[in-house]
């Protein structure tokens, strides 16, 4: 697809992201099926450069698989982490911290396009349905004992804690479904059901920007110390 300047738009699972012209000189650069990810580092005065690559997904999610030497284990760090493993001394403003290279020069990644998604997210609350709220949609979890997948409904923050809560449990079971009555004999919706996950935007939506929460303050909890929960926390603070 072509913009109104003519420029063609880089399009990951049907979610257009940027221009061919917006990331034209950046270094690195390379189109992947679910995301895109290109060279980025972090520099410490004692230790020099650490180099890596950031995987930025269409949903504003930021990954980076650390190669500061051969054979780093690190993999799929929050950006905040990276900036701490890589021994930069004025941590917590990795924003500015992590670069990229730019036309042949290291650029602050908040200088680049590469935030546009996350900034929607973190600073908007990713409000994308129609009347203004944070969409969330309904989720399923399975139960380890029965198998069968049942609905939790996000509607406010105690709810969004109660799904939270199960999908970080392993040993989820119905019976532990603390709002009704869930027997394992109970049936499990039909798939024709399943379907419908309470999208404001579309009944039968499969989840896009612009109706699916990716991260709030509604859903996410700072007293939790799950690994979503807390790269949350870290970025909302930067």
């Amino acid at each position: 697809m072509e913009n109104n300047a003519g420029s063609k738009e880089i399009s990951i699972g049907g979610a257009l992201m940027f221009s061919e012209e917006e990331v034209r000189e950046l270094s690195g650069f390379v189109i992947c099926e679910d995301h895109v990810e290109i060279t980025c580092g972090c520099t410490s005065h004692q230790y020099g450069d650490a180099v890596a690559t950031l995987r930025v997904f269409p949903n504003g999610d930021l990954q980076i698989n650390c190669d500061c030497t051969p054979g780093c284990p690190e993999d799929k760090l929050s950006p905040a982490a990276f900036e701490k493993h890589s021994g930069r001394e004025t941590a917590r403003k990795w924003k500015n911290n992590i670069w990229v290279i730019d036309n042949g020069e290291k650029v602050p990644v908040a200088k680049t396009v590469l935030l546009k998604y996350y900034n929607k997210t973190t600073k908007c609350g990713n409000k994308g349905s129609q009347n203004g709220r944070v969409g969330h949609r309904d989720e399923f979890v399975r139960c380890t004992v029965c198998s069968k997948r049942r609905r939790f409904r996000l509607r406010n923050k105690e709810e969004c804690q109660v799904y939270h809560n199960a999908f970080k449990d392993a040993k989820w079971k119905c019976s532990d479904t603390p709002y009704e009555k869930v027997a394992c004999e109970d049936e499990e919706e039909r798939k024709s059901r399943r379907v419908y996950r309470g999208c404001s935007r579309s009944q039968t939506c499969k989840g896009c920007t612009s109706c699916v929460c990716f991260g709030c303050e509604v859903c996410r909890f700072s007293d939790c110390s799950c690994q979503i929960c807390s790269d949350f926390t870290k970025n909302a603070k930067n």
